[in-house]
């Protein structure tokens, strides 16, 4: 039954956290991409985020609102814009649920950013965005 359920693997997929400068130039500002490595499209991409953890002096939960972004058919070896991110909510974990089709196949896939992840030690050249983030 439930065994019987073939989920297949997502790979060739990314989510990353970019650190580049606003449209006037003028400040650093962070932005989530999303990235296809793979050499096929994808199609009816849809992302939803969400940000959730404890405030660590109350102990409060927080949680943010989920946003839903409809991104329709991503080329093969491409990306494009998910949203802006504050580094207010760094501490948090967050959230990035990712679902596509493949060939008619569907496949979903949650990428989280742990709190305190999105550091300078952990930031790389981010493929073909070819700028510094973190990326999973």
């Amino acid at each position: 039954m439930k065994q019987d359920i073939e989920i297949p693997k997502v790979t060739g997929v990314s989510v990353a956290i970019v650190t580049e400068a606003n449209e006037e130039k003028t400040a650093q500002v962070h932005n989530v991409y999303l990235l296809n490595l793979k050499d096929i499209r994808i199609e009816n991409v849809m992302v939803s985020s969400s940000g959730y953890g404890q405030n660590l002096t109350t102990g409060e939960e927080i949680r943010t609102s989920t946003l839903r972004h409809y991104i329709g058919e991503m080329k093969s070896k491409s990306f494009k814009k998910i949203e802006p991110i504050m580094e207010e909510v760094f501490g948090l974990n967050n959230q990035f649920w990712v679902s596509f089709y493949v060939n008619k196949q569907v496949f979903d896939k949650k990428f989280i950013f742990l709190p305190e992840t999105i550091v300078e030690g952990n930031k790389i050249v981010v493929p073909l965005i070819n700028q510094r983030g973190v990326m999973i």
